[in-house]
């Protein structure tokens, strides 16, 4: 295995299990011993899993958010093909609201050299739009929502940010939930970045939802919006007849990658 295969592996492992051995590890991975201490350093190091005598414990509780660096290696294909289709639906200088997380991240790479204005709610997102080298000149112009940091994530929350996100009205917000609900709609792991998604979502005149298929139906309790407030629905997930004849109750566009 290449070295984000392993990578993947092992988180794959830990979301399914509390604890690995490193003996356990060499043989699913079919590498060496020495190989596999050096992955469960750096994913340590990235907020992976926690290092413990003889493998590594996993960071992911009963119904808890699994930590940036975990997802961050999850649904990796998946989560390039819904920013690329996300990317397609913004015209150029459209001023658009980018909810955090991996998925996000993922679209910020996606409008490099692109003629918008963008309201990135992560470091992250924010750095990679930032350091992209322009293209032809171009580069998104960007906006700060201030805030609180969140530390791991290195999201923007707090009334400072809300009231900074109402302040403004943006084209498009692109709204990448913890979790999808065909019932309950858009969830959130936590009050407050659940109030920062609604304050993103109320502001902009088209909402895009970017979610993955593992976001259908994942724990999450904090309510941000229903399925009536989503313009357009970006997902990988399969659907059934009956989810499809439940999504069109809702006149939202499906883009299925």
């Amino acid at each position: 295995m290449k070295t984000d295969e392993r990578h993947r592996a092992i988180a794959g492992l830990l979301r399914k299990r509390h604890e690995v051995t490193v003996e356990e590890l060499t043989v699913a991975c079919d590498a060496s011993g020495a190989t596999i201490r050096r992955d469960l350093e750096v994913l340590a190091a990235n907020g992976v899993l926690r290092r413990v005598h003889g493998g590594a414990r996993s960071l992911i509780g009963r119904g808890e958010n699994p930590g940036y660096g975990q997802r961050e290696l999850e649904d990796q294909d998946a989560k390039h093909r819904i920013a690329t289709a996300v990317a397609g639906l913004l015209a150029d200088r459209e001023h658009v609201w980018l909810d955090s997380g991996s998925t996000a991240t993922e679209v910020a790479r996606a409008l490099g050299g692109r003629d918008l204005t963008v309201m990135p709610m992560s470091l992250r997102s924010l750095n990679v739009l930032a350091g992209e080298e322009p293209t032809a000149g171009i580069r998104p112009a960007l906006l700060l929502p201030g805030g609180s940091l969140v530390p791991g994530e290195l999201s923007f929350r707090g009334p400072i940010a809300e009231s900074n996100i109402r302040s403004l009205r943006f084209d498009t917000a692109v709204v990448t939930p913890c979790s999808v609900d065909l019932n309950a709609g858009l969830l959130a792991h936590d009050i407050d970045d659940a109030a920062v998604k609604r304050a993103g979502l109320e502001s902009a005149g088209r909402v895009v939802v970017a979610a993955s298929a593992s976001k259908w139906d994942a724990q999450a309790r904090a309510l941000v919006a229903g399925l009536e407030r989503v313009d357009v629905l970006v997902t990988d997930k399969a659907f059934s007849a009956e989810d499809r004849a439940q999504l069109d109750k809702y006149s939202l566009e499906v883009v299925t990658v």
